[in-house]
Protein backbone atom coordinates (compact mmCIF):
# COMPACT_ATOMS: atom_id res chain seq x y z
CA UNK A 1 0.00 0.00 0.00
CA UNK A 2 1.38 3.56 -0.93
CA UNK A 3 0.99 5.98 1.59
CA UNK A 4 -0.24 9.32 1.91
CA UNK A 5 -0.06 10.82 4.89
CA UNK A 6 2.72 8.56 6.96
CA UNK A 7 5.96 6.85 5.37
CA UNK A 8 7.72 3.40 6.61
CA UNK A 9 12.08 3.20 6.34
CA UNK A 10 13.25 -0.21 7.05
CA UNK A 11 17.13 -0.58 7.39
CA UNK A 12 19.23 -3.77 7.16
CA UNK A 13 18.54 -4.90 10.95
CA UNK A 14 14.49 -4.68 10.30
CA UNK A 15 14.32 -1.48 12.27
CA UNK A 16 11.74 0.34 10.43
CA UNK A 17 11.10 4.30 11.13
CA UNK A 18 7.43 5.04 10.79
CA UNK A 19 7.36 8.65 9.53
CA UNK A 20 4.12 11.04 10.55
CA UNK A 21 4.55 12.27 7.18
CA UNK A 22 2.33 15.88 6.75
CA UNK A 23 4.95 18.46 8.13
CA UNK A 24 2.86 21.34 6.40
CA UNK A 25 -0.17 20.05 8.95
CA UNK A 26 2.35 19.73 12.10
CA UNK A 27 1.41 15.92 11.55
CA UNK A 28 -2.61 16.81 12.65
CA UNK A 29 -4.02 13.07 12.92
CA UNK A 30 -6.85 13.58 10.06
CA UNK A 31 -8.62 10.42 9.11
CA UNK A 32 -6.72 9.69 6.14
CA UNK A 33 -3.43 9.16 9.07
CA UNK A 34 -5.54 7.49 11.08
CA UNK A 35 -6.67 5.43 8.68
CA UNK A 36 -3.08 4.86 7.08
CA UNK A 37 -1.53 4.02 10.75
CA UNK A 38 -3.96 0.82 11.68
CA UNK A 39 -3.20 -0.34 8.40
CA UNK A 40 0.64 0.10 8.92
CA UNK A 41 0.45 -1.24 12.67
CA UNK A 42 -1.54 -4.41 11.12
CA UNK A 43 1.15 -4.83 8.42
CA UNK A 44 4.09 -4.56 10.70
CA UNK A 45 3.03 -6.70 13.55
CA UNK A 46 2.47 -9.63 10.83
CA UNK A 47 5.75 -9.11 9.59
CA UNK A 48 8.84 -10.89 11.27
CA UNK A 49 11.36 -9.26 9.66
CA UNK A 50 10.67 -5.94 11.54
CA UNK A 51 12.00 -6.01 14.92
CA UNK A 52 11.77 -2.87 15.77
CA UNK A 53 9.64 0.30 14.95
CA UNK A 54 10.78 3.90 15.89
CA UNK A 55 7.38 5.94 15.50
CA UNK A 56 8.47 9.74 14.45
CA UNK A 57 7.56 13.21 12.56
CA UNK A 58 8.89 15.16 9.88
CA UNK A 59 9.22 18.70 10.05
CA UNK A 60 8.71 20.13 13.52
CA UNK A 61 6.36 18.95 14.92
CA UNK A 62 6.29 15.39 15.96
CA UNK A 63 1.94 15.64 16.01
CA UNK A 64 0.05 18.82 16.41
CA UNK A 65 -3.16 16.84 17.81
CA UNK A 66 -6.73 16.87 15.89
CA UNK A 67 -6.34 18.03 12.07
CA UNK A 68 -8.30 21.46 11.45
CA UNK A 69 -10.69 20.20 8.99
CA UNK A 70 -11.62 16.83 10.79
CA UNK A 71 -12.59 19.76 13.98
CA UNK A 72 -14.99 21.03 11.37
CA UNK A 73 -16.51 18.01 10.37
CA UNK A 74 -16.85 16.92 13.95
CA UNK A 75 -18.61 20.87 15.18
CA UNK A 76 -21.59 19.99 12.87
CA UNK A 77 -21.56 16.10 12.81
CA UNK A 78 -24.04 14.45 14.94
CA UNK A 79 -23.39 12.09 18.30
CA UNK A 80 -23.38 9.21 16.24
CA UNK A 81 -20.93 10.32 13.80
CA UNK A 82 -18.82 11.62 16.54
CA UNK A 83 -18.37 8.38 18.06
CA UNK A 84 -17.89 6.40 15.27
CA UNK A 85 -14.89 9.17 14.43
CA UNK A 86 -13.51 8.76 17.49
CA UNK A 87 -13.66 4.89 17.87
CA UNK A 88 -11.58 5.05 14.62
CA UNK A 89 -8.61 6.68 16.60
CA UNK A 90 -9.18 4.72 19.37
CA UNK A 91 -9.06 1.47 17.78
CA UNK A 92 -5.58 2.96 15.81
CA UNK A 93 -4.53 4.05 19.42
CA UNK A 94 -4.74 0.60 20.40
CA UNK A 95 -3.25 -1.45 17.79
CA UNK A 96 -0.09 0.85 18.24
CA UNK A 97 -0.47 0.64 22.07
CA UNK A 98 -0.61 -3.76 21.28
CA UNK A 99 2.41 -3.87 18.44
CA UNK A 100 3.90 -7.21 18.96
CA UNK A 101 7.67 -5.06 18.73
CA UNK A 102 9.11 -2.75 20.77
CA UNK A 103 7.71 0.68 19.88
CA UNK A 104 10.23 3.63 20.13
CA UNK A 105 9.01 7.01 20.32
CA UNK A 106 11.52 9.85 18.76
CA UNK A 107 9.93 12.98 19.53
CA UNK A 108 11.72 15.51 17.43
CA UNK A 109 9.18 18.21 18.08
CA UNK A 110 6.35 19.60 19.90
CA UNK A 111 2.78 17.33 20.52
CA UNK A 112 -0.36 18.70 21.88
CA UNK A 113 -3.36 16.66 22.41
CA UNK A 114 -3.71 13.70 20.66
CA UNK A 115 0.32 13.88 19.94
CA UNK A 116 0.50 13.34 23.66
CA UNK A 117 -1.55 9.97 22.97
CA UNK A 118 0.77 9.29 20.27
CA UNK A 119 3.54 9.44 22.50
CA UNK A 120 1.70 7.16 25.41
CA UNK A 121 1.66 4.32 23.40
CA UNK A 122 5.20 3.98 23.07
CA UNK A 123 7.26 1.17 25.09
CA UNK A 124 9.55 4.31 25.35
CA UNK A 125 9.57 7.57 24.17
CA UNK A 126 12.84 9.88 23.70
CA UNK A 127 12.27 13.50 23.17
CA UNK A 128 13.68 17.06 22.07
CA UNK A 129 14.29 18.97 25.43
CA UNK A 130 13.77 22.00 23.36
CA UNK A 131 9.61 20.97 22.73
CA UNK A 132 6.73 22.11 23.98
CA UNK A 133 4.02 19.45 25.46
CA UNK A 134 0.18 19.94 26.28
CA UNK A 135 -3.14 18.56 26.54
CA UNK A 136 -4.96 21.18 25.14
CA UNK A 137 -8.18 19.77 24.75
CA UNK A 138 -9.96 22.10 27.70
CA UNK A 139 -8.96 25.17 26.20
CA UNK A 140 -11.72 24.03 23.56
CA UNK A 141 -14.47 23.10 26.22
CA UNK A 142 -13.32 19.21 24.98
CA UNK A 143 -11.45 17.13 27.20
CA UNK A 144 -8.84 14.28 26.10
CA UNK A 145 -10.90 11.53 26.04
CA UNK A 146 -9.83 9.43 23.83
CA UNK A 147 -6.06 9.24 24.40
CA UNK A 148 -6.94 9.25 28.05
CA UNK A 149 -6.40 5.61 28.53
CA UNK A 150 -2.72 5.64 27.33
CA UNK A 151 -2.05 8.79 29.08
CA UNK A 152 -3.50 7.53 32.12
CA UNK A 153 -1.76 4.06 31.99
CA UNK A 154 1.83 6.14 31.02
CA UNK A 155 1.73 8.85 33.50
CA UNK A 156 -0.91 7.91 36.67
CA UNK A 157 -3.27 9.66 37.70
CA UNK A 158 -1.11 11.61 40.11
CA UNK A 159 0.92 12.81 37.66
CA UNK A 160 -1.38 12.88 35.02
CA UNK A 161 -3.80 14.92 36.75
CA UNK A 162 -0.83 17.99 36.82
CA UNK A 163 -1.60 18.65 33.38
CA UNK A 164 -4.62 16.77 32.13
CA UNK A 165 -7.32 19.24 32.75
CA UNK A 166 -5.23 23.08 32.71
CA UNK A 167 -3.99 22.56 29.46
CA UNK A 168 -0.56 24.10 30.37
CA UNK A 169 2.16 23.67 28.11
CA UNK A 170 5.34 22.11 29.70
CA UNK A 171 9.17 21.25 28.23
CA UNK A 172 10.70 17.90 27.85
CA UNK A 173 12.15 18.34 31.44
CA UNK A 174 8.78 18.44 32.80
CA UNK A 175 8.05 15.51 30.29
CA UNK A 176 10.28 13.73 31.77
CA UNK A 177 9.18 13.84 35.38
CA UNK A 178 5.89 13.01 33.87
CA UNK A 179 6.91 9.97 33.05
CA UNK A 180 6.06 10.48 29.44
CA UNK A 181 9.44 11.34 28.33
CA UNK A 182 11.92 8.35 29.16
CA UNK A 183 14.59 11.60 28.49
CA UNK A 184 14.74 14.57 26.99
CA UNK A 185 18.06 15.60 25.05
CA UNK A 186 19.13 18.08 22.38
CA UNK A 187 18.39 18.00 19.35
CA UNK A 188 21.79 17.12 18.00
CA UNK A 189 21.69 13.82 20.18
CA UNK A 190 18.18 12.59 19.56
CA UNK A 191 19.52 9.98 16.97
CA UNK A 192 22.29 8.79 19.40
CA UNK A 193 19.64 8.36 22.31
CA UNK A 194 16.96 6.42 20.35
CA UNK A 195 20.07 4.20 18.99
CA UNK A 196 20.71 3.16 22.23
CA UNK A 197 17.10 2.04 23.28
CA UNK A 198 17.27 0.20 19.47
CA UNK A 199 20.78 -1.77 20.10
CA UNK A 200 19.31 -4.00 23.33
CA UNK A 201 16.66 -5.14 21.05
CA UNK A 202 18.81 -6.45 18.27
CA UNK A 203 20.25 -9.28 20.85
CA UNK A 204 16.63 -10.21 21.80
CA UNK A 205 14.54 -13.29 20.42
CA UNK A 206 11.85 -11.29 18.52
CA UNK A 207 8.86 -14.12 19.78
CA UNK A 208 10.11 -13.79 23.29
CA UNK A 209 9.70 -9.86 23.25
CA UNK A 210 6.40 -10.07 21.72
CA UNK A 211 5.27 -12.35 24.48
CA UNK A 212 6.90 -10.21 27.16
CA UNK A 213 5.63 -7.15 25.67
CA UNK A 214 1.73 -8.94 25.83
CA UNK A 215 1.87 -10.06 29.27
CA UNK A 216 2.91 -6.92 30.40
CA UNK A 217 0.22 -4.85 28.96
CA UNK A 218 -1.92 -7.54 30.41
CA UNK A 219 -0.88 -6.72 33.72
CA UNK A 220 -2.00 -3.13 33.02
CA UNK A 221 -4.80 -1.16 33.42
CA UNK A 222 -7.63 -2.99 31.06
CA UNK A 223 -7.56 -1.06 27.98
CA UNK A 224 -10.25 -2.93 25.51
CA UNK A 225 -13.06 -2.56 22.78
CA UNK A 226 -15.50 -1.39 26.23
CA UNK A 227 -13.05 1.52 27.58
CA UNK A 228 -12.49 2.38 24.01
CA UNK A 229 -16.23 3.38 23.64
CA UNK A 230 -16.40 4.66 27.19
CA UNK A 231 -13.56 7.21 26.04
CA UNK A 232 -15.23 7.82 22.99
CA UNK A 233 -18.40 8.63 24.59
CA UNK A 234 -17.02 11.01 26.50
CA UNK A 235 -15.83 12.86 24.29
CA UNK A 236 -19.12 12.82 22.28
CA UNK A 237 -20.65 14.30 25.54
CA UNK A 238 -18.09 16.98 25.80
CA UNK A 239 -18.68 18.14 22.05
CA UNK A 240 -22.16 18.42 22.95
CA UNK A 241 -21.59 20.55 25.59
CA UNK A 242 -22.19 24.39 25.30
CA UNK A 243 -18.66 24.80 26.01
CA UNK A 244 -17.12 22.82 23.20
CA UNK A 245 -19.85 24.84 20.89
CA UNK A 246 -18.32 28.15 22.15
CA UNK A 247 -14.42 27.26 22.25
CA UNK A 248 -14.25 25.40 19.35
CA UNK A 249 -16.32 28.20 17.81
CA UNK A 250 -13.93 30.79 18.90
CA UNK A 251 -10.93 29.62 17.76
CA UNK A 252 -12.36 28.87 14.28
CA UNK A 253 -13.25 32.73 14.66
CA UNK A 254 -10.10 33.42 15.66
CA UNK A 255 -11.10 35.25 19.02
CA UNK A 256 -11.22 34.06 22.60
CA UNK A 257 -13.92 32.08 24.27
CA UNK A 258 -16.07 34.10 27.02
CA UNK A 259 -14.23 32.02 29.85
CA UNK A 260 -11.26 32.98 28.81
CA UNK A 261 -9.86 35.78 31.41
CA UNK A 262 -6.07 34.68 31.37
Amino acid sequence: MKYKTIALQQDTRGVVTLFLNQPETHNALSPLMISELSNAAEKLAADDSVRVVVLTGEGKSFCAGGDLGWMRQQFEATRETRIEEAMKLARMLRAMNELPKPLIGKIQGQAFGGGIGMMSVCDVAIGNSAAKFALTETRLGLIPATISPYVLARMGEGKARRVFMSGKVFNGEEAVSLDLLASAVSADMLDEAVEAEIKPYLATAPGAVARAKAYARSLGPVIDEAQSLRSAQALADAWDSPEAKEGVGAFFDKRKPDWNIG
